[in-house]
Protein backbone atom coordinates (compact mmCIF):
# COMPACT_ATOMS: atom_id res chain seq x y z
CA UNK A 1 0.00 0.00 0.00
CA UNK A 2 1.65 3.34 -1.24
CA UNK A 3 1.98 5.81 1.93
CA UNK A 4 -0.15 9.37 1.33
CA UNK A 5 1.56 12.25 1.07
CA UNK A 6 0.88 16.20 1.11
CA UNK A 7 -0.05 18.04 -1.57
CA UNK A 8 1.86 20.74 -1.05
CA UNK A 9 4.60 21.65 1.74
CA UNK A 10 2.28 24.56 2.67
CA UNK A 11 -0.32 22.05 3.26
CA UNK A 12 2.66 19.99 5.42
CA UNK A 13 3.27 23.25 7.64
CA UNK A 14 -0.42 24.36 7.86
CA UNK A 15 -1.52 21.05 9.10
CA UNK A 16 1.52 20.48 11.80
CA UNK A 17 1.07 24.30 13.15
CA UNK A 18 -2.90 23.37 13.06
CA UNK A 19 -2.13 20.24 15.33
CA UNK A 20 0.31 22.35 17.76
CA UNK A 21 -2.02 25.23 17.71
CA UNK A 22 -5.12 24.64 19.99
CA UNK A 23 -6.34 25.43 23.22
CA UNK A 24 -3.24 25.15 24.29
CA UNK A 25 -2.55 28.59 22.72
CA UNK A 26 -5.40 30.21 22.94
CA UNK A 27 -7.03 29.21 25.97
CA UNK A 28 -4.32 28.34 28.13
CA UNK A 29 -1.18 30.63 27.08
CA UNK A 30 -3.16 33.79 27.71
CA UNK A 31 -4.23 32.95 31.32
CA UNK A 32 -0.82 31.58 32.09
CA UNK A 33 0.68 34.72 31.01
CA UNK A 34 -1.74 36.62 33.33
CA UNK A 35 -0.78 34.81 36.64
CA UNK A 36 2.70 34.75 35.91
CA UNK A 37 3.26 38.17 35.60
CA UNK A 38 2.98 39.01 31.88
CA UNK A 39 6.55 39.80 29.59
CA UNK A 40 8.36 37.97 31.57
CA UNK A 41 7.02 34.84 31.48
CA UNK A 42 6.57 35.59 27.49
CA UNK A 43 10.45 36.07 26.91
CA UNK A 44 10.99 32.87 29.12
CA UNK A 45 8.34 30.57 27.28
CA UNK A 46 10.44 31.80 23.78
CA UNK A 47 13.97 31.06 25.29
CA UNK A 48 12.46 27.08 26.58
CA UNK A 49 10.84 26.97 23.12
CA UNK A 50 14.00 27.05 21.27
CA UNK A 51 15.60 25.01 23.83
CA UNK A 52 13.18 22.48 24.47
CA UNK A 53 10.41 22.01 22.37
CA UNK A 54 12.41 22.46 18.97
CA UNK A 55 15.05 19.76 19.32
CA UNK A 56 12.30 17.35 20.27
CA UNK A 57 10.18 18.37 17.45
CA UNK A 58 12.86 17.51 14.72
CA UNK A 59 13.22 14.03 16.53
CA UNK A 60 9.20 13.41 16.57
CA UNK A 61 9.30 14.51 12.83
CA UNK A 62 12.57 12.26 11.77
CA UNK A 63 11.43 9.11 13.09
CA UNK A 64 8.12 9.61 10.81
CA UNK A 65 10.24 10.38 7.81
CA UNK A 66 12.66 7.89 8.44
CA UNK A 67 10.00 4.95 8.76
CA UNK A 68 6.95 5.78 6.55
CA UNK A 69 4.55 4.56 8.94
CA UNK A 70 2.96 5.50 12.42
CA UNK A 71 3.49 5.20 15.67
CA UNK A 72 4.07 1.26 17.08
CA UNK A 73 5.64 0.78 13.09
CA UNK A 74 7.71 3.71 13.28
CA UNK A 75 9.63 2.67 16.44
CA UNK A 76 9.83 -1.35 14.72
CA UNK A 77 11.17 -0.17 11.46
CA UNK A 78 13.94 1.67 13.21
CA UNK A 79 14.64 -0.08 16.26
CA UNK A 80 17.34 -2.71 16.88
CA UNK A 81 16.85 -6.15 16.57
CA UNK A 82 14.96 -7.72 19.98
CA UNK A 83 14.96 -4.08 21.40
CA UNK A 84 11.27 -2.95 22.70
CA UNK A 85 11.15 0.42 21.82
CA UNK A 86 7.70 0.10 19.99
CA UNK A 87 6.03 -0.28 23.11
CA UNK A 88 6.26 3.39 23.52
CA UNK A 89 4.28 3.60 20.18
CA UNK A 90 0.85 2.10 21.84
CA UNK A 91 1.33 4.48 24.71
CA UNK A 92 1.49 7.08 22.22
CA UNK A 93 -1.74 6.19 20.77
CA UNK A 94 -3.39 5.70 24.29
CA UNK A 95 -2.57 9.09 24.54
CA UNK A 96 -4.24 10.69 21.45
CA UNK A 97 -7.39 8.56 22.53
CA UNK A 98 -7.30 9.78 25.42
CA UNK A 99 -6.47 13.52 24.81
CA UNK A 100 -9.82 13.26 22.47
CA UNK A 101 -11.45 12.11 25.34
CA UNK A 102 -11.90 15.46 26.74
CA UNK A 103 -10.46 17.70 24.14
CA UNK A 104 -13.41 17.21 21.80
CA UNK A 105 -15.62 18.68 24.97
CA UNK A 106 -13.61 21.52 24.85
CA UNK A 107 -13.63 22.22 21.44
CA UNK A 108 -17.54 21.71 21.60
CA UNK A 109 -17.67 24.88 24.32
CA UNK A 110 -15.85 26.65 21.76
CA UNK A 111 -18.71 25.94 18.88
CA UNK A 112 -21.35 26.85 21.28
CA UNK A 113 -19.81 29.87 22.43
CA UNK A 114 -19.68 31.21 19.17
CA UNK A 115 -23.50 29.90 18.23
CA UNK A 116 -24.37 32.26 21.71
CA UNK A 117 -22.73 35.22 20.56
CA UNK A 118 -24.32 34.79 16.76
CA UNK A 119 -27.86 34.06 18.30
CA UNK A 120 -27.88 36.97 20.69
CA UNK A 121 -27.16 34.72 23.84
CA UNK A 122 -25.00 37.14 24.99
CA UNK A 123 -26.46 40.73 25.19
CA UNK A 124 -25.34 43.93 25.50
CA UNK A 125 -24.90 45.12 29.11
CA UNK A 126 -24.95 41.74 30.71
CA UNK A 127 -23.61 41.75 34.30
CA UNK A 128 -20.92 38.98 35.57
CA UNK A 129 -23.24 36.83 37.05
CA UNK A 130 -25.33 36.47 33.57
CA UNK A 131 -22.02 36.03 31.84
CA UNK A 132 -20.83 33.41 34.75
CA UNK A 133 -24.25 32.07 34.41
CA UNK A 134 -24.11 31.40 30.94
CA UNK A 135 -21.15 28.82 31.31
CA UNK A 136 -22.98 27.28 33.89
CA UNK A 137 -26.20 26.53 32.59
CA UNK A 138 -23.89 25.10 29.54
CA UNK A 139 -21.97 22.99 31.93
CA UNK A 140 -24.48 21.57 33.66
CA UNK A 141 -27.21 20.11 30.61
CA UNK A 142 -25.69 17.03 29.25
CA UNK A 143 -27.64 17.26 26.10
CA UNK A 144 -26.01 20.35 25.44
CA UNK A 145 -22.60 19.65 25.75
CA UNK A 146 -23.18 16.12 24.25
CA UNK A 147 -24.81 17.81 21.32
CA UNK A 148 -21.37 20.16 20.56
CA UNK A 149 -19.17 17.16 21.40
CA UNK A 150 -20.95 14.92 18.61
CA UNK A 151 -20.80 17.48 16.27
CA UNK A 152 -17.36 17.51 16.78
CA UNK A 153 -16.39 13.91 16.70
CA UNK A 154 -18.50 13.19 13.75
CA UNK A 155 -17.36 16.52 11.88
CA UNK A 156 -13.70 15.46 12.35
CA UNK A 157 -13.99 12.26 11.06
CA UNK A 158 -16.35 12.98 8.50
CA UNK A 159 -13.31 15.12 7.23
CA UNK A 160 -10.47 12.79 7.66
CA UNK A 161 -12.37 9.75 5.99
CA UNK A 162 -12.28 11.94 2.61
CA UNK A 163 -8.34 11.57 2.68
CA UNK A 164 -4.80 13.14 3.75
CA UNK A 165 -5.40 15.51 0.50
CA UNK A 166 -8.47 15.88 0.20
CA UNK A 167 -10.10 15.86 3.66
CA UNK A 168 -7.35 17.25 6.66
CA UNK A 169 -4.79 18.98 4.08
CA UNK A 170 -7.70 21.11 2.49
CA UNK A 171 -9.88 21.70 5.38
CA UNK A 172 -6.61 22.99 7.05
CA UNK A 173 -5.61 25.40 4.42
CA UNK A 174 -9.07 27.11 4.38
CA UNK A 175 -8.97 26.94 8.61
CA UNK A 176 -5.77 28.11 9.02
CA UNK A 177 -5.64 30.75 6.53
CA UNK A 178 -8.90 32.19 8.07
CA UNK A 179 -7.67 31.50 11.58
CA UNK A 180 -4.56 34.03 11.20
CA UNK A 181 -7.02 36.19 9.39
CA UNK A 182 -9.51 36.64 12.10
CA UNK A 183 -6.99 36.89 14.75
CA UNK A 184 -5.00 39.78 13.09
CA UNK A 185 -8.45 41.94 12.43
CA UNK A 186 -9.16 40.97 16.59
CA UNK A 187 -5.45 41.84 17.45
CA UNK A 188 -5.97 44.85 15.34
CA UNK A 189 -9.18 45.99 17.28
CA UNK A 190 -7.87 45.41 20.76
CA UNK A 191 -4.88 47.97 20.06
CA UNK A 192 -7.78 50.66 19.39
CA UNK A 193 -9.65 50.53 22.70
CA UNK A 194 -8.21 53.24 25.15
CA UNK A 195 -6.06 51.68 27.83
CA UNK A 196 -4.95 49.02 25.37
CA UNK A 197 -1.68 50.34 25.95
CA UNK A 198 -1.35 49.54 29.85
CA UNK A 199 -2.09 45.82 28.33
CA UNK A 200 0.53 46.18 26.09
CA UNK A 201 3.41 47.20 28.45
CA UNK A 202 1.94 44.15 30.90
CA UNK A 203 1.74 41.85 28.86
CA UNK A 204 5.07 42.84 26.31
CA UNK A 205 7.73 44.20 28.56
CA UNK A 206 9.73 41.84 30.95
CA UNK A 207 9.16 43.36 34.45
CA UNK A 208 10.66 41.39 37.89
CA UNK A 209 8.07 43.60 39.30
CA UNK A 210 5.18 41.96 37.80
CA UNK A 211 6.11 38.67 39.16
CA UNK A 212 7.06 39.48 42.52
CA UNK A 213 3.87 37.81 43.36
CA UNK A 214 4.29 34.30 42.44
CA UNK A 215 7.88 34.00 42.37
CA UNK A 216 10.25 34.10 39.82
CA UNK A 217 10.96 30.00 40.71
CA UNK A 218 7.33 29.61 39.75
CA UNK A 219 7.65 31.73 36.52
CA UNK A 220 9.95 29.26 35.09
CA UNK A 221 8.53 26.73 35.74
CA UNK A 222 5.03 28.01 34.04
CA UNK A 223 7.56 28.98 30.93
CA UNK A 224 9.03 25.66 30.66
CA UNK A 225 5.47 23.33 30.78
CA UNK A 226 3.87 25.99 28.24
CA UNK A 227 6.95 25.80 25.86
CA UNK A 228 6.70 22.10 25.98
CA UNK A 229 3.21 21.22 26.02
CA UNK A 230 1.74 23.97 22.99
CA UNK A 231 3.66 21.56 20.45
CA UNK A 232 1.45 18.48 21.71
CA UNK A 233 4.64 16.27 21.55
CA UNK A 234 5.36 12.91 22.96
CA UNK A 235 2.00 11.10 21.55
CA UNK A 236 2.76 10.90 17.71
CA UNK A 237 0.68 13.54 16.94
CA UNK A 238 3.39 15.03 15.05
CA UNK A 239 5.29 11.69 14.25
CA UNK A 240 2.49 11.00 11.80
CA UNK A 241 2.90 14.00 9.73
CA UNK A 242 6.70 13.70 9.55
CA UNK A 243 5.48 10.12 8.03
CA UNK A 244 4.12 11.85 4.82
CA UNK A 245 6.53 14.57 4.36
CA UNK A 246 8.71 15.13 1.41
CA UNK A 247 12.77 14.98 1.79
CA UNK A 248 12.80 18.13 0.08
CA UNK A 249 13.85 20.09 3.35
CA UNK A 250 15.59 20.06 6.26
CA UNK A 251 13.97 19.18 9.82
CA UNK A 252 15.08 21.74 12.04
CA UNK A 253 13.88 24.65 9.17
CA UNK A 254 10.48 23.15 8.90
CA UNK A 255 10.69 22.51 12.70
CA UNK A 256 11.40 26.01 12.82
CA UNK A 257 8.20 27.29 11.13
CA UNK A 258 5.79 25.44 12.73
CA UNK A 259 7.07 26.74 16.14
CA UNK A 260 6.79 30.36 14.67
CA UNK A 261 3.13 29.85 13.16
CA UNK A 262 2.53 28.09 16.78
CA UNK A 263 4.31 31.24 18.61
CA UNK A 264 2.64 33.59 16.40
CA UNK A 265 -1.20 32.55 17.23
CA UNK A 266 -0.19 32.77 20.61
CA UNK A 267 1.52 35.77 21.20
CA UNK A 268 -1.50 37.14 18.92
CA UNK A 269 -4.26 35.61 21.50
CA UNK A 270 -2.53 37.30 23.88
CA UNK A 271 -2.10 40.94 21.97
CA UNK A 272 -6.48 40.50 21.43
CA UNK A 273 -7.04 39.34 25.49
CA UNK A 274 -4.31 41.82 27.30
CA UNK A 275 -5.53 44.71 26.01
CA UNK A 276 -9.26 44.68 25.89
CA UNK A 277 -8.80 43.20 29.90
CA UNK A 278 -7.35 46.41 30.77
CA UNK A 279 -9.43 48.36 29.11
CA UNK A 280 -12.69 47.04 30.81
CA UNK A 281 -10.56 47.07 34.48
CA UNK A 282 -10.76 42.94 34.28
CA UNK A 283 -8.59 40.90 36.12
CA UNK A 284 -6.01 39.42 34.17
CA UNK A 285 -4.82 36.44 36.40
CA UNK A 286 -8.51 35.14 36.34
CA UNK A 287 -7.20 31.84 35.33
CA UNK A 288 -9.07 29.11 33.17
CA UNK A 289 -12.53 30.68 33.47
CA UNK A 290 -10.41 33.58 31.56
CA UNK A 291 -11.88 32.65 28.02
CA UNK A 292 -15.16 31.74 29.27
CA UNK A 293 -16.36 33.97 32.29
CA UNK A 294 -14.37 36.79 32.06
CA UNK A 295 -14.01 37.38 28.09
CA UNK A 296 -17.76 37.69 27.64
CA UNK A 297 -17.69 40.12 30.05
CA UNK A 298 -15.74 42.73 28.51
CA UNK A 299 -17.50 41.59 24.92
CA UNK A 300 -21.07 42.12 25.93
CA UNK A 301 -19.48 46.00 27.26
CA UNK A 302 -17.90 46.50 24.11
CA UNK A 303 -19.33 48.28 21.42
CA UNK A 304 -20.24 45.94 18.91
CA UNK A 305 -19.42 43.44 21.51
CA UNK A 306 -21.78 40.48 20.01
CA UNK A 307 -19.59 40.66 16.63
CA UNK A 308 -16.54 40.76 17.90
CA UNK A 309 -17.40 37.84 20.33
CA UNK A 310 -18.70 35.57 17.57
CA UNK A 311 -15.59 36.22 15.59
CA UNK A 312 -13.35 35.52 19.07
CA UNK A 313 -15.27 31.96 18.90
CA UNK A 314 -14.99 31.18 15.28
CA UNK A 315 -11.19 31.83 15.91
CA UNK A 316 -11.29 29.87 18.91
CA UNK A 317 -13.30 26.89 16.91
CA UNK A 318 -10.81 27.03 14.30
CA UNK A 319 -7.64 26.58 16.71
CA UNK A 320 -9.22 23.85 18.54
CA UNK A 321 -10.48 22.04 15.82
CA UNK A 322 -7.31 22.42 13.64
CA UNK A 323 -5.90 19.97 16.43
CA UNK A 324 -8.85 17.77 16.88
CA UNK A 325 -8.53 16.48 12.86
CA UNK A 326 -4.50 16.82 13.28
CA UNK A 327 -5.13 13.59 16.20
CA UNK A 328 -7.81 12.02 14.38
CA UNK A 329 -5.56 11.37 11.46
CA UNK A 330 -2.83 10.11 13.98
CA UNK A 331 -4.88 7.74 15.51
CA UNK A 332 -6.79 6.81 11.78
CA UNK A 333 -3.55 6.13 10.52
CA UNK A 334 -2.53 3.90 13.30
CA UNK A 335 -5.21 1.43 12.69
CA UNK A 336 -4.83 1.77 8.99
CA UNK A 337 -1.00 0.56 9.32
CA UNK A 338 -1.60 -1.98 12.55
CA UNK A 339 -4.96 -3.84 11.17
CA UNK A 340 -5.02 -2.77 7.39
CA UNK A 341 -8.33 -1.61 7.15
CA UNK A 342 -9.34 1.00 4.84
CA UNK A 343 -9.66 4.66 5.66
CA UNK A 344 -13.01 4.84 5.78
CA UNK A 345 -13.50 1.82 8.18
CA UNK A 346 -11.26 3.77 10.26
CA UNK A 347 -13.01 6.72 10.72
CA UNK A 348 -16.09 4.72 11.05
CA UNK A 349 -14.80 1.93 13.78
CA UNK A 350 -12.99 5.34 15.47
CA UNK A 351 -15.84 7.46 15.57
CA UNK A 352 -18.21 4.93 17.87
CA UNK A 353 -15.37 4.53 19.94
CA UNK A 354 -14.71 8.17 20.49
CA UNK A 355 -18.30 9.49 20.73
CA UNK A 356 -18.21 6.84 23.45
CA UNK A 357 -15.11 7.21 25.29
CA UNK A 358 -16.08 11.50 25.06
CA UNK A 359 -19.12 10.75 27.28
CA UNK A 360 -18.08 10.98 30.92
CA UNK A 361 -16.05 14.11 30.11
CA UNK A 362 -19.57 15.58 29.49
CA UNK A 363 -21.47 14.20 31.79
CA UNK A 364 -18.67 15.00 34.36
CA UNK A 365 -19.81 18.54 34.70
CA UNK A 366 -23.68 17.00 35.72
CA UNK A 367 -24.79 13.43 36.05
CA UNK A 368 -21.23 12.61 37.09
CA UNK A 369 -20.49 15.90 38.65
CA UNK A 370 -20.01 14.20 42.35
CA UNK A 371 -17.13 11.49 40.25
CA UNK A 372 -13.54 12.67 41.73
CA UNK A 373 -10.24 10.53 40.20
CA UNK A 374 -7.12 11.46 40.67
CA UNK A 375 -6.33 13.61 43.55
CA UNK A 376 -10.02 14.89 43.81
CA UNK A 377 -10.12 16.46 40.48
CA UNK A 378 -12.85 15.88 38.00
CA UNK A 379 -13.28 13.60 35.04
CA UNK A 380 -11.84 16.28 32.56
CA UNK A 381 -9.12 17.37 34.94
CA UNK A 382 -7.85 13.72 35.25
CA UNK A 383 -7.53 13.22 31.81
CA UNK A 384 -5.80 16.35 31.10
CA UNK A 385 -3.50 15.14 34.09
CA UNK A 386 -2.67 11.77 32.73
CA UNK A 387 -1.72 13.00 29.07
CA UNK A 388 0.01 16.58 29.93
CA UNK A 389 1.58 15.22 33.42
CA UNK A 390 2.77 12.16 32.27
CA UNK A 391 2.05 10.80 28.72
CA UNK A 392 3.39 13.99 26.94
CA UNK A 393 6.69 14.53 28.84
CA UNK A 394 7.26 11.02 29.44
CA UNK A 395 7.01 10.01 25.75
CA UNK A 396 9.12 12.94 24.44
CA UNK A 397 11.55 11.70 26.76
CA UNK A 398 11.33 8.49 25.21
CA UNK A 399 11.73 9.95 21.77
CA UNK A 400 15.14 11.87 22.80
CA UNK A 401 16.76 8.69 23.79
CA UNK A 402 15.24 6.86 21.21
CA UNK A 403 17.46 9.40 18.78
CA UNK A 404 20.62 10.11 20.79
CA UNK A 405 21.57 6.68 22.40
CA UNK A 406 23.26 4.06 20.78
CA UNK A 407 20.67 1.54 22.51
CA UNK A 408 17.57 3.28 20.43
CA UNK A 409 17.80 4.42 16.58
CA UNK A 410 21.33 6.54 17.46
CA UNK A 411 22.04 9.97 17.03
CA UNK A 412 23.66 9.62 13.72
CA UNK A 413 20.42 8.17 11.93
CA UNK A 414 18.68 10.77 13.40
CA UNK A 415 21.13 13.56 12.29
CA UNK A 416 21.19 12.20 8.42
CA UNK A 417 17.43 12.06 8.14
CA UNK A 418 17.22 15.62 9.87
CA UNK A 419 20.00 17.24 7.69
CA UNK A 420 18.12 15.51 3.96
CA UNK A 421 17.29 18.22 2.09
CA UNK A 422 17.74 22.06 2.00
CA UNK A 423 17.62 24.35 4.98
CA UNK A 424 19.55 24.82 8.42
CA UNK A 425 21.22 22.22 9.65
CA UNK A 426 21.71 20.50 13.37
CA UNK A 427 25.45 20.34 14.46
CA UNK A 428 26.75 17.75 15.29
CA UNK A 429 28.10 20.23 18.21
CA UNK A 430 24.53 19.84 20.10
CA UNK A 431 25.19 16.47 20.88
CA UNK A 432 26.25 16.71 24.28
CA UNK A 433 23.18 19.15 24.90
CA UNK A 434 20.82 16.54 23.21
CA UNK A 435 22.06 13.80 25.34
CA UNK A 436 23.27 15.34 28.91
CA UNK A 437 20.85 18.61 29.51
CA UNK A 438 17.67 17.91 27.29
CA UNK A 439 16.44 14.80 29.44
CA UNK A 440 17.48 16.76 32.71
CA UNK A 441 15.23 19.35 31.77
CA UNK A 442 12.04 16.85 30.61
CA UNK A 443 12.88 14.85 33.57
CA UNK A 444 12.13 18.25 35.60
CA UNK A 445 9.14 19.28 33.71
CA UNK A 446 7.84 15.20 34.65
CA UNK A 447 8.31 15.70 38.42
CA UNK A 448 6.86 18.81 38.23
CA UNK A 449 3.82 17.51 36.70
CA UNK A 450 3.22 14.63 38.84
CA UNK A 451 4.22 16.25 42.21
Amino acid sequence: MNRESFKSRLGFLLVSAGCAIGIGNVWRFPYVAGENGGGLFVLLYLVFLILMGLPVLTMELAVGRASRRSAVQAYQTLEKTGSRWHIHGWFAILGCYLLMMYYTTVSGWMISYCVKFVTGTFRSGMSTADTSAVFSSLLSSPLQMGFFMILTVVAGFLICSKGLQDGLEKLSKIMMIALLFLIIILAAHSLTLSGASEGLSFYLIPRFSTVQNVGLGNVISAAMNQAFFTLSLGVAAMEIFGSYMSKDNTLAGEGIRICALDTFVAIMAGLIIFPACFSYGVEVNAGPQLIFITLPNVFVNMSGGRIWGSLFFLFMTFASFSTVIAVFENIMSFCMDMFGISRRKAALINCIIILIASLPCVLGYNLFSDLHLIGGRDVLDSEDFLVSNLLLPLGSLVYLLFCVTRWGWGFDNYLEEANTGKGIKISRFLKPYFQFILPVLILIILIQGLL
